[in-house]
């Protein structure tokens, strides 16, 4: 124990890289108990018609993309799974980057105007909320590549909130999951459902309520590797979970070892 406290810290560093990497290549997929808020989110897109129209909304950039990127993926093949047909937007700028990431991933899974689009970043937060709650071809008339939407279709017959079973918001801040709740669910209706940081999560748990103002939540990391594991397609969550797990299990150990090593060696001086 002695020597151990007196261990090499570049030792510890590369302990700590390869439990962080490792998983991260070959997934141990520890077991997960599945929340209520996730199981709810599932819930509502296995209870979704198929052909049924569903938005989704990517409202964060690239520093929540560890957190909510593999929730939007996640709900995106469970979607594909059940046959609904998948619109995306962004309240942020780089939101509609990371979209056009997850098309160019899932290609092969997916036929772009027909169960798929990806309609950009729109300006104005709540106001846009509105107004798409109003005419949504007259907020949104050119997709991502600039494209006109009435060629896709996807977009055929879409004139509001009322022509889609849900609206999911991946969210980070404001505008995000907040706005939609009041916009789309408070004036429309719209059911509302999504993911959020861990960080963000508690603020939006009291919005789950009797009223539905939120159905379900993936809040965070955690959650999302939660929904990887309930809908059977591991992912970068559970792998970046395990990393987690490892990492901070490698890093208790030495605090252990650090502090019976410290007691052992002063009592062994006192003796002396």
């Amino acid at each position: 124990m002695i020597k151990l406290h007196n261990i090499d810290r570049r030792y510890i560093f590369i302990l700590i890289f390869l439990g962080v990497i490792l998983p991260l290549f070959f997934p141990i997929g520890f077991k997960l108990e599945i929340s209520e808020n996730v199981r709810k989110v599932h819930d509502l897109i296995e209870s979704t018609p198929a052909d049924s129209k569903i938005l989704l909304s990517f409202d964060y950039d690239t520093s929540s993309k560890p957190e909510l990127q593999p929730a939007a993926l996640a709900i995106i093949k469970h979607a594909l799974s059940r046959d609904l047909k998948i619109v995306c937007m962004a309240l942020w700028p780089v939101g509609a980057t990371l979209a056009d990431e997850i098309y160019k991933e899932l290609a092969h899974d997916l036929e772009y105007g027909v169960n798929f689009i990806n309609l950009g970043y729109k300006t104005g937060g709540l106001v846009t909320l509105q107004a798409l709650g109003k005419d949504f071809p007259e907020v949104y008339t050119k997709d991502i590549n600039g494209d006109n939407v009435n060629d896709f279709p996807i977009m055929t017959n879409v004139k509001n909130y009322s022509n889609f079973a849900f609206v999911a918001s991946f969210s980070t801040g404001v505008p995000g999951m907040k706005e939609w709740i009041l916009a789309a669910n408070g004036s429309y209706g719209l059911t509302v459902t999504g993911a959020t940081t861990a960080v963000s999560a508690p603020g939006f748990i009291p919005y789950i309520n009797d009223q539905k103002q939120l159905v379900g939540l993936i809040g965070g990391l955690k959650a999302a590797a939660e929904y990887e594991s309930l809908i059977g397609q591991p992912g970068k969550a559970i792998s970046g979970l395990d990393a987690q797990a490892i990492a901070l299990s490698i890093i208790v150990l030495f605090i252990i070892i650090g502090n019976v090593s410290w007691h052992i060696e002063n009592k062994r001086e006192k003796v002396i």
